[in-house]
């Protein structure tokens, strides 16, 4: 069975469309803009929309990527690299995703960041040591990284939890992509 095409709107219609999508959540411009060229009859309408609703200050990617950014930082408690990366996918611009991800995370101490982090995902009293041998601070490590953590932040904070601290100062961590 045929998957049905959606109806095509008109720039009226399309209006409409997009305040629906902004009242469900926030979006990127980029995001928007993908969304509505798939409903536009006409890619001009597209256009005439999304200023439409920046000049109403329904749409701002600063606003966005900020409030996006302390989201993830409140909500999740990720690192800077995840939460760039995140903007990124939802289409906001490098250098803005990397300029509002260190403007709400200047103030923030990675380290302890890492140590919540580890406490809440591996359910740690305050004193527990959990990584009893390479493997266990391999998998920990590769995690660290997925949250968007940096390497030598991940390296000093796992030193604190391993039963042998010293495998970790001839552990090699893979490349990182660049750093915020």
């Amino acid at each position: 069975m045929a998957e049905a095409k959606p109806r095509l709107l008109d720039r009226d219609r399309l209006w409409t469309y997009a305040l629906k999508l902004l009242s469900g959540r926030g979006y990127s411009m980029g995001e928007l803009r993908e969304k509505l060229r798939r409903r536009a009859e006409q890619r001009a309408a597209v256009d005439e929309v999304l200023a439409g609703l920046k000049d109403h200050g329904y749409l701002d990617d600063q606003r966005f990527a900020e409030s996006f950014a302390s989201a993830r930082l409140a909500n999740d408690k990720l690192g800077r690299t995840r939460v760039v990366q995140d903007l990124r996918r939802r289409r906001v611009a490098p250098a803005l995703a990397e300029r509002m991800v260190k403007k709400v995370y200047q103030d923030v101490d990675e380290q302890a960041l890492i140590e919540e982090w580890i406490r809440r995902k591996y359910r740690l009293a305050a004193r527990d040591t959990l990584f009893q041998g390479e493997n266990d601070l391999a998998a920990a490590y590769r995690r660290l990284a997925r949250a968007g953590f940096r390497s030598g932040d991940i390296i000093r904070v796992l030193k604190r939890f391993a039963k042998d601290p010293d495998l970790l100062d001839s552990f090699d961590p893979p490349e990182e992509p660049g750093e915020v």
